[in-house]
C-alpha cells in the first residue's frame, strides 16, 4: 500500500497519566518527547533559518504521492496523523509538491517531508562521475521548490553503489532482506541500476576522494537550503561495510565519520537521518556508537528522523528482522529520544513480510513503534 517513506497525541490515558496535571502536560507533549526544538541558526549566514518543529516526536506513515481514500483512511485508523512521501516525476515541483500537500491535509494529515528519488542518492555526486554538477544544480532546485512549498526538511544519501543485499531469508516464517559478506550473490541496487562485485565502477576509489566529493557537494548546497529553511538529514550507507565493490563507505558509516562530516557543512541545515536498522546493521564494532548513543550525543539539535528498524546481528551477516526479534533492544531509542526531547519523525523502515499483505506489516510495526514511545513518554512523566 505504501511505497516508500500522530495525532499530536493527546489521548484520554488512564493510569500513569490520572494526575490532571500530567494529563494537561501529556496533551502539550505527546505525540513526542518532553520539550521543544525551536532553534534558530547559529550559521555564519544571518539570514539562515532553520524552521522550528512543533513540540514532540512525530510518528509518521511512509505514504504514496497519490493516495486513495482506503489509504489516507488506513492512516487515520493507525494514528498516522504525519507523512513522508515518495513523489512521483510529474509532482516534482513546487506545485506538485503543494498538490501532494493539500491532498492529505484534506484529510487532517501533515506532509513533513517529500522526497525525489533522482537526487535523494546520486553516484555522479559520491564517485564525481559526468554528470556531477548538473545533478547539483538538481539538488539546489528540488531544495528550492521544498522550501516554496513550506515542506522543510528532506533525507538524502550518499551511497556510491548502492544499498547492499545478498537475497531473501525466513526469519519467524517471514521473507525479508539478506546480507552477508561471503555470499558471492551479492549485489547493489539503486533506480533500478545493479552494482556487482568485484569493482561496480571499474577501479577502487580512494577514502579521500569520497570525502573531497562530500565537501564539494555539501558547501554548494548548504548555502541553497539556509535560504530556503530546509533541513537534509544525511542517512547512513546500508550495509556499513568499510568498503563494497571498490568504493569506500567512510564517512556515513561511523560516528567519527558523521561528526567530521557536520564539522565540513558547518550549516544549521545539515543534520542526521538516523536510520537505526543501518546502524544496526555495523554494531558496535564498526559504528563506535549504539543508535541511543548516537542519539545523545547529536541530540534533536541534529537528529531530524528516525528510520525504527532491527536487523539479526551485525556484519558481516544480518536478516532484516521484526523489532521484537533482533539483537538490539529499540527500546533504549525511544528512551533516548525521550530524553533529548526529539522533536523530528519517526517512520517504520524495512520489514519482513506478513501475511495479509503490506497493510498488515505496517499497522504491526506501527503499533509497536507507538507502544514503545508512549511507554518511553510514560516512564519519563513518572520521574518528573
Amino acid at each position: 500500500m505504501r511505497k516508500n517513506e500522530e495525532e499530536q497525541l493527546a489521548p484520554e490515558l488512564t493510569g500513569i497519566f490520572a494526575n490532571p496535571d500530567r494529563r494537561e502536560f501529556v496533551k502539550l507533549a505527546v505525540g513526542g518527547a518532553l520539550g521543544a526544538s525551536v532553534f534558530l541558526s547559529a550559521s555564519k549566514s544571518a539570514s539562515a533559518t532553520v524552521h522550528p518543529n512543533a513540540p514532540g516526536f512525530k510518528l509518521t506513515g511512509q505514504a504514496p504521492a497519490k493516495p486513495t481514500d482506503d489509504e489516507l483512511l488506513f492512516f487515520k485508523q493507525i494514528g498516522a496523523e504525519y507523512v513522508s512521501v515518495a513523489s512521483t516525476p510529474d509532482l516534482r515541483t513546487a506545485e506538485g509538491f503543494m498538490q501532494i500537500k493539500k491532498r492529505y491535509a484534506e484529510a487532517g494529515i501533515t506532509v513533513w517531508n517529500i522526497g525525489n528519488s533522482s537526487v535523494h542518492n546520486m553516484p555522479e555526486v559520491t564517485l564525481n562521475l559526468p554528470g556531477r554538477d548538473q545533478k547539483i544544480e538538481e539538488y539546489k532546485q528540488y531544495l528550492r521548490n521544498l522550501g516554496q512549498a513550506d515542506i522543510y526538511y528532506t533525507t538524502y544519501a550518499h551511497m556510491g553503489n548502492g544499498i547492499w543485499s545478498s537475497g531473501r531469508a525466513t526469519i519467524r516464517g517471514a521473507e525479508a532482506r539478506e546480507f552477508d559478506m561471503a555470499s558471492p550473490n551479492k549485489v547493489g541496487v539503486w533506480n533500478d541500476i545493479k552494482y556487482y562485485e568485484p569493482l561496480s565502477h571499474g577501479r577502487v576509489f580512494s577514502q579521500e576522494e569520497i570525502w573531497d566529493n562530500y565537501t564539494y557537494f555539501i558547501k554548494q548546497v548548504a548555502p541553497v537550503a539556509e535560504e530556503n529553511s530546509v533541513r537534509i538529514g544525511i542517512h547512513p550507507d546500508d550495509p556499513p561495510e568499510p568498503i563494497l565493490a571498490g568504493v569506500p563507505r567512510c564517512i556515513f558509516a561511523n560516528f567519527e565519520g558523521y561528526k567530521r562530516a557536520m564539522e565540513i557543512a558547518n550549516s544549521p541545515n545539515v543534520g542526521i537521518c538516523l536510520c537505526c536498522g543501518c546502524w544496526n546493521e555495523g554494531g558496535p564494532k564498526l559504528m563506535h556508537k549504539d543508535p541511543a548513543e548516537m542519539i545523545r550525543y547529536f541530540g534533536k539539535e541534529k537528529i531530524w528522523k528516525l528510520h525504527f528498524r532491527n536487523v539479526s546481528a551485525p556484519l558481516p551477516h544480518f536478516i532484516e528482522t521484526f523489532m521484537d526479534n533482533g539483537y538490539y533492544d529499540m527500546y533504549q531509542i525511544a528512551k533516548a529520544a525521550v530524553e533529548v526531547n526529539f522533536d523530528g519523525i519517526v517512520i517504520l523502515d524495512h520489514t519482513p513480510t506478513i501475511v495479509g499483505g503490506r497493510d498488515a506489516e505496517y499497522a504491526y510495526g506501527f503499533a509497536y513503534m507507538k507502544a514503545l514511545f508512549y511507554r518511553a513518554h510514560a516512564e519519563a512523566l513518572a520521574r518528573a
